[in-house]
Order: C-alpha cells, then sequence, then structure tokens
C-alpha cells in the first residue's frame, strides 16, 4: 500500500462548484466512471452503461433503507438538530447545533416543512442529557412528533453551504424525492445509501438483484477526525439480511455492491443466512474483500470512512487516479453526484 497515494486521496480539495446540490434528472442521466482494476483502464460512460457491464450472472445487493425527514429547524431557539435513532417512543438521540444553546433542560419546538400549515401546536421536544460522542438525548413532550409535517430531508451539510454560496434556497420541494431511492422500505436512515438514487424503477429491473437493510447513521457519514485514520471509532448502525438472500447470493457468480452500506453488510455479517445485528465495520487499506467482487459508488468527501473503503477495494493509488480523472473532465461529487463502477 502507498501511504503517499493515501495521504494525497485522504486530502482531496474539491471545489464547491463541482458538489452537485440538485440530482440528475432522469436519474440514470447521471456519468459513470468505469474503473477496471485488473488494467488500471478508466472509461467515461453514463449510468444508462450498466446493463452491457454487469453479467446477467452477477447479482446486484442494494440497500433499501427508507431515509427519514431527520433534519428540525428550530428558528424560534436558533439551533438545528439531526434525529438519529428513536431508542423508545418518544425518545431520540440526535446531534444539535450550536450546542451551547442545547443544555439539559432545554425545550425546543421545530418549524413546520416549508409552505405547510399544520394543524395545532407545534410540538415541543426537550435536551434530557448529553452522551459521549456530542450526542443528545431528547424526550417528545406531549404529542408524538409528525416527522412528515416538521422534518426536512437530512441533506448532507455541504449540499446546503453549496446551495447558499451558490444562491440557492436551503429546502427544495423535491429534496423529499431526490433524497431516497426509488426502492427504499424499511424507514431508518438518517443519510440516503447514495449509490442507489441512480436506480430508476425500469433500470433495476435489467438486473438480477437483492436487497439487504443497513440504516445508515454515524458509522456512515461521520467524518474522520482522528490524526491516524486507523484510531477513528466507528458507531454501530442495524441491518438485516431477509429470507432468501443466502440462495441469490449462492447462485451468482459475483456480488456487486452498489454503495458502500451495501458492502459493509456484506463484508461483516457473520452469514449472509437471515438475520439481523449490527455492523461497526471499518474497512481501510489493506483489506482482502470476502464476499464483495465489483462496486458501484459515488464520489466521497476527503475525510471519510466511505472514502477508505473504496481505496481499500480499488487500491490508493487507483482510487486516488480516479478522483483525478473525475476532477479533470467534470465530474459532479458526493450524494447528488455521479457514480463509479469498480470492477
Amino acid at each position: 500500500m502507498s501511504t503517499f497515494d493515501l495521504n494525497n486521496l485522504l486530502s482531496l480539495t474539491i471545489p464547491h462548484d463541482r458538489i452537485a446540490t440538485s440530482p440528475a434528472h432522469p436519474r440514470d442521466s447521471a456519468r459513470l466512471l468505469l474503473l477496471r482494476r485488473a488494467t488500471s483502464e478508466i472509461t467515461d460512460l453514463t449510468i444508462r452503461d450498466l446493463p452491457s457491464l454487469i453479467s446477467p450472472a452477477n447479482l446486484l445487493v442494494l440497500n433499501n433503507s427508507k431515509v427519514i425527514p431527520a433534519r428540525l429547524i428550530c428558528s424560534q431557539n436558533r439551533t438545528e438538530l439531526l434525529l438519529l435513532e428513536e431508542t423508545s417512543p418518544g425518545w431520540w438521540t440526535a446531534l444539535g447545533t450550536p450546542s451551547k444553546r442545547l443544555q439539559p433542560g432545554t425545550i425546543v419546538s421545530p418549524d413546520p416543512i416549508p409552505g405547510s400549515t399544520p394543524a395545532g401546536p407545534a410540538p415541543q421536544l426537550r435536551v434530557e442529557k448529553h452522551i459521549p460522542g456530542g450526542q443528545l438525548v431528547l424526550r417528545v413532550l406531549g404529542d408524538s412528533l409528525n416527522l412528515q409535517q416538521y422534518g426536512l430531508p437530512p441533506l448532507p451539510p455541504y449540499i446546503l453551504k453549496s446551495r447558499k454560496v451558490q444562491g440557492q434556497p436551503d429546502f427544495q420541494p423535491t429534496d423529499p424525492a431526490d433524497y431516497q431511492t426509488t426502492y427504499a422500505q424499511p424507514p431508518g436512515s438518517v443519510a440516503a445509501p447514495t449509490a442507489g438514487l441512480h436506480f430508476t424503477p425500469e433500470l433495476l429491473a435489467q438486473f438480477p438483484h437483492a436487497f439487504v437493510t443497513l440504516h445508515v447513521g454515524l458509522g456512515t457519514f461521520r467524518p474522520i477526525k482522528t490524526e491516524d485514520f486507523r484510531d477513528h471509532p466507528m458507531h454501530a448502525e442495524h441491518y438485516e439480511i431477509p429470507a432468501g438472500f443466502a440462495e441469490k447470493a449462492d447462485a451468482a457468480d459475483k456480488l456487486i455492491a452498489v454503495g458502500t452500506t451495501s458492502a459493509r453488510v456484506l463484508e461483516s455479517a457473520p452469514s449472509l443466512h437471515p438475520h439481523t445485528g449490527t455492523t461497526s465495520a471499518y474497512i481501510y487499506p489493506p483489506y482482502e474483500f470476502k464476499r464483495v467482487g465489483g462496486l458501484l459508488t459515488n464520489f466521497h468527501l476527503a475525510h471519510s470512512t466511505l472514502l477508505l473503503l473504496v481505496a481499500a477495494f480499488a487500491g490508493p493509488e487507483l482510487t486516488l487516479r480516479a478522483y483525478q480523472h473525475a476532477l479533470k473532465n467534470n465530474y459532479r461529487f458526493f450524494s447528488f453526484g455521479d457514480a463509479m463502477l469498480i470492477l
């Protein structure tokens, strides 16, 4: 492993105008960078080329977790919350900013979704305590919290910042649909499994495919802040492998993970037979993949565990070359951006 290439990869700077603030329309019109590990070949294609690249003997594995509207703007309190998990009815763990305004005992009230007029008074949440990792414990006071009326899609901060820089509104009416895969089922994610955003139902129907569920949380999107990336603490995330998955996987000659979350489930699950569990798998170079034979993924933030997983699969040097090629050739980056298929 080249430490030089890995360090350069982790310190890449992506200009704000290259950060996609909305997805490609239609979804499958996004660009696709094909990266072949055996030959180091890089080819510029589009998502619509996927049927010609993936064998019918392969199996696409997708994460079908549904994003919840977990972002709460509390303008009266001049605070913002990102709900992480409802640990029991009416009790949530969350992240909040600025933390100095969210001390235990503080009561906050979220704004309704722009353009809506909910019936009745706004819900209230009380900060019960702070817990390790910069998280809050919140309790909903009175009636349950209706996230469909008060919660916004939890778009990543870099998208919101880029929108502001480009003079775009913070919230766009298409966000709830745009920041959700077309096959999303069980709710629980607070960030989208973004590689799957490129699939229309018509495109997905062209491939043998199967679903796993990983509810995306801090384990996926918390950035690396430790001096040595290997010291980064990974948070556990809940996953499920459904009935029938093992049989489909056994019949395939190669598993192609759609997204790093699907890859982490495949690599960390003790078996592919039906079960639920949690994973805090942290994959970085050098790592030998046991089940994943191909990876479809978006372009990721520099200081992220997702980028390290990609570098582990393709190798730091080839991953760095791919990112430099994408920058040079005007690819769109991050959650709403273009994709890369690594074979």
